[in-house]
């Protein structure tokens, strides 16, 4: 059984391989070297649309700053008519992180759902052109492709909108077995904890990683998330996850409090690895005995912070899955976030993999 959103969902990946919570916990190094893939990332598959924007556009639209709502096709339409002029990128927080590591030179899968569309089309050669395997059967006759409208301030600081289109159609027939059992890490997106279909999706792919061996990564993705699921979030990651992300705020959430330090700790043995963010202040990556805290990679000047999250959770997880020590794969994580928001888009724009070798950080 799999815990989601508070309640025990029954998945069997096979009659003779029920998700045993007790097993012992494979090596890295056991993971690896049975893996195809280093990553296969399940999430919400949209396009980015990113444009500046001052506080009083954010007032007037009645934008909470920095955060991350869900609005229908009717507001996405207006909301996009009044924007600044942008950029357009395939995005969504787990494609981004694909991107990633295929830029770093990893192995990489992703599993989401667009429409049959011109949309749908773009997003779809976006990720087969980075090198990632992406076979997941469009939608047709359905919503249109999902889009997330950012406004960026001139602090870097992004306010996101999102409509969620076909993403929400991710079904579980979409998960396949052999791509989820043939990833070193299946990394989860939190924002699924929404669409009731994904989370069917969600759960299938945690049975799989679970009865396979793999090791299983959560991104809390958003605070509002943690709000809305806090009771199911904390016992799927008590009982399912491996490596959990979160920045300062959705860890704050997810234990209610605003002490980042006792959230820290509070976090710590309820997975194998937590890697935090903190935005200039670096990161901590804590287990149950270990702690490494990194500063964050230097930047010239504060773009846009799209992504950031997204890029740091590349960097860590190839550093893991090629088998680096946990300050090398936070440090990966802060150089792939550096890039991120040294541009406008979520996605790097030079290749990581030669940032990585020129700070020696390069996996074996």
């Amino acid at each position: 059984m799999v815990c989601l959103i508070g309640r025990w969902v029954n998945y069997r990946p096979q009659p003779d391989a029920v998700p045993n919570l007790r097993r012992r916990a494979r090596s890295y190094k056991e993971i690896r070297m049975s893996a195809h893939f280093d990553i296969a990332a399940i999430g919400n598959a949209i396009v980015d649309v990113i444009a500046p924007a001052g506080e009083a556009f954010l007032a007037e639209h009645a934008l909470t700053k920095g955060s991350m709502m869900l609005i229908d096709e009717g507001r996405a339409r207006a909301l996009y008519a009044k924007m600044a002029p942008g950029i357009e990128t395939s995005g969504g927080s787990a494609g981004n992180t694909v991107a990633g590591v295929a830029s770093l030179g990893g192995r990489a899968a992703y599993i989401g759902k667009v429409a049959d569309d011109q949309l749908g089309e773009v997003f779809a050669h976006d990720m087969r052109a980075i090198g990632a395997a992406f076979e997941t059967a469009p939608l047709k006759g359905g919503a249109a492709t999902g889009r997330c409208l950012v406004n960026v301030t001139p602090d870097g600081q992004r306010t996101m909108c999102t409509f969620l289109g076909a993403a929400t159609e991710l079904a579980a027939a979409d998960v396949a077995p052999a791509v989820i059992e043939g990833a070193a890490i299946v990394y989860l997106e939190g924002y699924l904890f929404d669409p009731p279909e994904a989370r069917r999706a969600f759960a299938k792919a945690a049975g799989l990683a679970r009865a396979s061996g793999r090791m299983i990564a959560l991104s809390l993705s958003d605070s509002f998330v943690v709000e809305r699921h806090r009771k199911g979030l904390l016992e799927f990651i008590e009982t399912e996850v491996d490596l959990l992300f979160a920045n300062e705020a959705e860890i704050c959430a997810l234990f209610e409090t605003s002490d980042f330090e006792a959230a820290a700790a509070a976090v710590r043995g309820r997975c194998r690895i937590a890697a935090l963010t903190r935005s200039e202040r670096g990161s901590v990556a804590v287990t149950k005995t270990e702690a490494h805290a990194v500063p964050a990679e230097p930047v010239d000047a504060v773009i846009d912070t799209t992504g950031a999250g997204d890029q740091y959770a590349a960097g860590f997880m190839f550093g893991l899955a090629r088998g680096r020590p946990l300050a090398d794969c936070a440090r990966l994580g802060s150089l792939a976030a550096a890039e991120v928001i040294s541009h406008y888009g979520p996605r790097p724009q030079v290749a990581l993999a030669d940032l990585a070798a020129a700070r020696r950080l390069t996996p074996a």
